[in-house]
This record gives structure tokens, C-alpha cells and sequence, in this order.
């Protein structure tokens, strides 16, 4: 897919650094959904895709790398295998103890911390690229999460940012989620970062240039559809989450729409599930 390009020179102000706030209920909310259930089991499902999003940065030997909502470490697990300096962060304790023990069974050095996007414990420009897959996209204050990745990335470093794009299968199925247990009304629809023109808006005042590339990220699961859909409602924190929010008339209703997603967009023909999702590549580099 061709990336387009764009660049910026405007001088406009930041906005402020959230740095060192208390938390709040509304992190809270994003904390304990990503401690539900077992998010591993379904990030095992698109390792490939993460390792060739790494492998396409070209990472130098010793580069110090930031990985921000960095889960269970499909991102920070490669780039330290091709030699960079790796630091992950996640809200979610849990998910970054099964990171660390991934880390350690492989004998790699990452710095693994529990921490908020938001509230970066790190001096300014303490990397020389941060990078967040799906990850950074579900900050409940977009404004605050970008202000940090741009404070913590050296001038002339890099930003990568995967998301979700609203048109794309992830897209629609958090869309199909959304309207049987909608967000609390407090926290924007993580699909906005999926548009060109909302990560410019986010990011442009402290950016030089940002490249956009459409790509296509693969699921991959040794059960069937349905069983698929079973699997996202035990381990998928916003999944389980939301089942658990509805009645059981409602359950049913949203369990039928996404078994009915899965299959109609299963590439598989050997009873496994293969579903291929859109997302939005933004490399940047910073001012």
C-alpha cells in the first residue's frame, strides 16, 4: 500500500503535559477493563502482524524504544530481538507481568513498567522512537496520551502508531460492541485515531512530517468462529466487559452479531479462523 506524506511547520503552542497527575476514575475505568480476562491469548492471535510492524522501523543496534500500552509485549519482544534498548509500559499490571515472563523466557532485556500513556514516568526525550500498537488509541484523554508520546521522544525521533481504522473488521466489530454496551460517556471512541485527520490534529504542532500506510493485520485462531467469539468474551477485557453488562436477551443478541461477523470474514476453509483487519500505520518524526 503506498503511505502518503504529510508535512507541518506551524508553531502553535502543546497543549499541557498531564505529567504526574493523580489518577482518576476515568483511568481507573480503562485500567480494569484491560485487567479483565486474559488479553495474552488474544494478542497471541496477530504476533506475526506485530513483528513485521517492528521489522519495517529498522531499528539500530543499542536504539532506545519506548513501547506505550505495550500488553504482553508483542511489540517489545521483537524489537529487542533485533537489538534495541526496549522500555514497555502498561496500565494493566497483570498484562505486564505476562510480558516480563514472555521477556525472561527468552532471555531479553526489557525494561518492563506499570504505568498510565497519560503520565509517562519518563524525562523528556528519553527515546529515540516510541512506538504503540492498538495500544495508546484507547487512552481515555487522546490530547493528554499524544502531549506524553511527543514529551518523551527526542527531537528528530520517531512516533509509530498502529490503530484501528473504523472501516476495517476491528472497526466495525467495536462498533457492533458499541451499540449493545456503549462507552461511558466521558471517553471519545478509540476509532477516531483509525483517520488520517484525527491523528494530525493530534499530533501536528510537535511533529516534522507524518507518513500514513494503510495495512492489513492478520487474526489467526485454531478454533472456528463461534469458538473464536467465545474466546474474545472469556479473555477480551472491552469484550468480556461488555457481555457482562448486558442481559441475557442482550448477551445473545450481540453474541449471534459477532459469530455472524467472524464467519462472514473468515478466510479459512480448514474449520480455523483467518480474519484480516484494516488498520492505519502513522510514522512521524519529531520536531
Amino acid at each position: 500500500m503506498t503511505p502518503t506524506v504529510y508535512l507541518d511547520t506551524r508553531t502553535d503552542p502543546p497543549p499541557p503535559s498531564a505529567a504526574g497527575v493523580a489518577s482518576d476514575p476515568i483511568s481507573e475505568h480503562v485500567r480494569a477493563t484491560w485487567m479483565a480476562g486474559d488479553f495474552g491469548r488474544i494478542a497471541k492471535g496477530y504476533g506475526r502482524g506485530s513483528a513485521e510492524f517492528i521489522g519495517r522501523l529498522g531499528f539500530r543496534a543499542g536504539e532506545r524504544v519506548l513501547d506505550v500500552a505495550c500488553g504482553t509485549g508483542n511489540l517489545s519482544l521483537p524489537a529487542a530481538r533485533i537489538g534495541a534498548a526496549v522500555t514497555g509500559i502498561d496500565i494493566a499490571p497483570n498484562l505486564v507481568a505476562q510480558a516480563s515472563a514472555r521477556a525472561a523466557a527468552d532471555r531479553l532485556a526489557i525494561a518492563f513498567d506499570v504505568g498510565d500513556a497519560e503520565r509517562l514516568p519518563y524525562e523528556d526525550g528519553s527515546f529515540q522512537t516510541t512506538v504503540t500498537m492498538f495500544g495508546a488509541m484507547f487512552a481515555a484523554r487522546p490530547d493528554r496520551a499524544t502531549a506524553e508520546l511527543l514529551r518523551v521522544t527526542r527531537s528528530g525521533g520517531r512516533i509509530a502508531m498502529a490503530t484501528w481504522t473504523p472501516a476495517g473488521f476491528i472497526g466495525e466489530m467495536m462498533r457492533t460492541t458499541g451499540r449493545y454496551a456503549p462507552l461511558p460517556a466521558a471517553i471519545p471512541s478509540p476509532l477516531s485515531w483509525g483517520t488520517e485527520s484525527v491523528v494530525r490534529s493530534h499530533l501536528y504542532w510537535g511533529v516534522r512530517s507524518l507518513t500514513f500506510t494503510r495495512r492489513l493485520i492478520a487474526f489467526e485462531y485454531p478454533l472456528g468462529p463461534a469458538e473464536v467469539v467465545d474466546h474474545f468474551r472469556r479473555s477480551d477485557g472491552p469484550t468480556l466487559r461488555a457481555f457482562a453488562s448486558l442481559d441475557e436477551a442482550g448477551r445473545n443478541a450481540l453474541r449471534r452479531e459477532l459469530e455472524t461477523l467472524w464467519t462472514v470474514h473468515n478466510r479459512a476453509t480448514d474449520g480455523t479462523t483467518r480474519v484480516q483487519s484494516e488498520y492505519l500505520e502513522a510514522v512521524a518524526v519529531v520536531k
